[in-house]
């Protein structure tokens, strides 16, 4: 990385670390407390936003309450202010719980754009922003995996909401439900709803992919089994476990399910051929997924969960080489709960050619790693809760991670496009 720009990128993620959260008269600042010891019954103070298309000209606005009347979402954008758009919400049921999820999808947005909404019979005003029309216009996401409803998982919410973050990617384990617990599930819903809002007061959209612990017994289950995550994220996942967001031509994230509804193998490493295939001259092509190609802590050969040789064998067989072939630029993997960042891989061996693997998943829970000397992939690990914050400019892409005091434990950047792996 040129001292330059990492002195640049670090100053300015500091100043955020360091920036104090500011009220604003258009859309109020929701207040920071701890996580309740019950979760309380469910309500608009569960609402998030999320995507099921184009965030430069969409947004999904989603929450949990009981069967009701489904009011109206009004919203206008901040500047020349007017309540120019009314979209009704539809309900759906929240898996077998006794409540329902209300979703509006608002369209036709102005890309770069700062929004209010309200929803009707509601007397909070919130307010947003929608993704950058360009590759050339800088933006920032966080990222990370393995949250829970605890008090660590709570702190680098805070922190992450610090960083006025465009969006959050956060690839499996959310509340750990099982598929079991509505409470649990609507109990994330509620921290995130409260602590993920910026400085400047906006909501900051999710973005997930599955985990184990939204499932029903882990793995190799029907997508039935993951009871509460598909009646609130289906609007991306309408039919597989697995799909592609593209931010208008700049960006596509490739949202993976490693085993816990669709097999890694067959139909889903089949349609991941096509979607990069089709995405590889993207400024920016990135992956993620929970169970990690490369793991931290578990082992990556022996007998693993899916009745493979190890954590992370599936991946390694049928989606790796794909990554390589089509021009992935960085893979966010997770669930074995560390920080760690590999060397860049091709064919599971250092090469300055190779794919960038960042994870490990503990934005709420921890394990201690296994040290590179052990592992020759990994180019660095740690024992910390940590959220990645991702800067990308133009073709430039940043990646830091902080961990759960705000400190900084590891940057690292790609630049451009390398070559891509043919045959």
């Amino acid at each position: 990385m040129h001292p330059l720009d990492r002195r640049g990128f670090l100053g300015a993620s500091l100043a955020a670390l360091a920036a104090a959260p500011a009220a604003t008269a258009a859309a109020e600042r929701l207040p920071v407390a701890p996580p309740p010891r019950e979760v309380p019954m469910p309500g608009i103070d569960s609402l998030f936003l999320t995507y099921a298309q184009d965030p430069t000209r969409t947004v999904v606005v989603q929450w949990v309450g009981y069967p009701g009347v489904a009011p109206t979402v009004r919203h206008g954008r901040l500047t020349a202010f007017s309540w120019d758009g009314a979209t009704p919400t539809a309900t759906r049921p929240f898996g077998d719980s006794p409540w329902v999820v209300y979703r509006a999808e608002l369209t036709g947005l102005v890309p770069g754009t700062e929004y209010l909404f309200r929803v009707d019979g509601h007397p909070r005003t919130y307010r947003f922003r929608t993704m950058p029309a360009k590759a050339t216009d800088t933006f920032t996401f966080v990222s990370g995996g393995d949250c829970g409803v605890n008090a660590h998982a709570v702190a680098n919410n805070i922190l992450a909401a610090k960083q006025e973050p465009h969006f959050a990617l956060i690839a499996g384990d959310l509340g750990y439900d099982n598929g079991t617990s509505a409470r649990t599930a609507l109990g994330f819903l509620k921290n995130y709803g409260q602590h993920m809002v910026d400085p400047q007061g906006r909501l900051i959209p999710l973005v997930t992919c599955l985990g184990n612990h939204e499932v029903k017994g882990g793995y190799a289950r029907s997508r039935a089994a993951a009871t509460y995550y598909f009646p609130l994220f289906d609007g991306l996942y309408p039919e597989t476990s697995y799909a592609a967001l593209d931010f208008g031509d700049y960006l596509s994230l490739v949202l993976l399910d490693t085993g816990h509804v669709s097999p890694v193998g067959g139909a889903q490493a089949d349609w991941l051929g096509g979607a990069l295939a089709a995405r590889q001259d993207r400024p920016h092509l990135i992956v993620a997924n929970h169970v990690p190609a490369y793991p931290s802590y578990r082992a990556p050969t022996g007998t693993g969960v899916m009745g493979l040789s190890g954590t992370g064998d599936g991946n390694r067989r049928y989606w790796c080489p794909l990554f390589e072939r089509h021009n992935v630029d960085v893979v966010l993997e997770h669930h074995d709960h560390t920080f760690k960042r590999t060397h860049p891989l091709k064919d599971g061996r250092p090469d300055k050619n190779g794919v960038l693997y960042l994870g490990d998943g503990s934005w709420g829970m921890l394990r201690p790693p296994v040290s590179p000397e052990k592992r020759p992939y990994l180019a660095s690990v740690g024992r910390a809760y940590h959220v990645s914050l991702h800067r990308l400019e133009g073709d430039r892409r940043f990646h830091v991670a902080l961990d759960e005091s705000g400190k900084v434990a590891d940057v690292t950047a790609t630049f451009g496009k390398r070559p891509a792996r043919r045959g």
